[in-house]
């Protein structure tokens, strides 16, 4: 078994949670009866993800009244969730198959059936129907966090509004699937919708709870649907000062359990020089497209062939 590392947050109990003013457990909506956006916020996309759930449970206990549009809150896969084990954390992740890859019309519509996509169809009408959406993950290697703004400019626009993290993405989305942020109006330029994706820390860093509830009230501030001072007030981590987009311009896929990296996995880490080698696979060599090529998120937690184990790109000016 790989080595464990460091477990410093607690599984939040969501007993209280499971029935909410919905038909779908563990989904909470409140409206506020006037105009205004519908806005999202989902945790748990994967069970082992707990930093954004202790947000979220955070939120409901301390719930302000909604001023404008209305606000649903999402635990997703609660399944997987409930097979958390500090023991074998990794092993929560899912139950049958990534919940964040199945959000294509052809998945969703389709014949499959998993865990996950019962899930996903069930709070497909959630996300259909929001205007706005914040979907709080962590990640498996330890690193800074990132905004992942999916495929188009305009969510790395509403990110450098929200202020926060210093590092934003717009990456070249999964082979393996589409993920929430891309789906539908979120991943149309021409749409007035915006989905953002919160890259909070390391999965069970005390520090990733911090950036989770950080970035869940500057979200409820931006779209204004709670009292902005309200909001802020519960904010404790200082806005970067300045914000850096990274481009990715490739994506880096395992084609088979051979795979292996060639350089120190550090997230957001730099290769100086073009051409240096990154990863290997058989006698295949992914190598640096270009000076300071940024390493996203490398990680060799979930390898297996189809999946993405790093994504590179380069940072420009914002």
């Amino acid at each position: 078994m790989a080595e464990v590392p460091a477990i410093e947050l607690t599984p939040p109990d969501l007993t209280a949670w499971r029935r909410g003013n919905t038909d779908v457990d563990y989904v909470h909506r409140f409206d506020s009866g006037r105009p205004g956006p519908s806005v999202m916020v989902q945790a748990l996309t994967h069970g082992n993800e707990i930093c954004g759930a202790l947000a979220l449970v955070q939120l409901l206990q301390d719930m302000p009244a909604i001023r404008q549009g209305s606000l649903t809150l999402a635990f997703a896969n609660v399944e997987a969730f409930a097979r958390f084990d500090a023991a074998d954390p990794h092993r929560s992740r899912f139950v049958d198959e990534d919940y964040n890859r199945v959000w294509g019309d052809d998945a969703l519509s389709g014949p499959r059936d998993s865990a996950e996509l019962r899930r996903a169809r069930a709070l497909r009408p959630f996300v259909d129907a929001a205007d706005l959406l914040l979907d709080i993950h962590s990640m498996h290697e330890p690193c800074r966090p990132i905004m992942v703004c999916g495929r188009v400019d305009k969510n790395a626009a509403y990110a450098r509004a929200l202020g926060v993290p210093a590092d934003l993405l717009i990456d070249t989305g999964h082979p393996a699937g589409l993920r929430m942020i891309e789906r539908g109006g979120f991943g149309d330029p021409a749409s007035d919708k915006r989905a953002l994706l919160i890259e909070c820390g390391q999965h069970w860093e005390r520090s990733a709870r911090d950036v989770a509830v950080d970035t869940l009230m500057r979200f409820l501030a931006l779209t204004e649907v709670v009292d902005r001072d309200w909001a802020l007030a519960r904010t404790a981590l200082a806005p970067p000062p300045v914000q850096r987009l990274v481009r990715v311009t490739e994506a880096v896929v395992a084609r088979s359990m051979d795979f292996r990296f060639l350089v120190p996995l550090q997230g957001l880490g730099v290769v100086e020089r073009a051409g240096t080698p990154i990863a290997q696979d058989g006698d295949h060599v992914w190598r640096a497209p270009y000076d300071r090529t940024v390493l996203v998120m490398p990680s060799m937690g979930h390898l297996r062939p189809g999946n993405t184990q790093v994504r590179l790109g380069r940072y420009e000016p914002i």
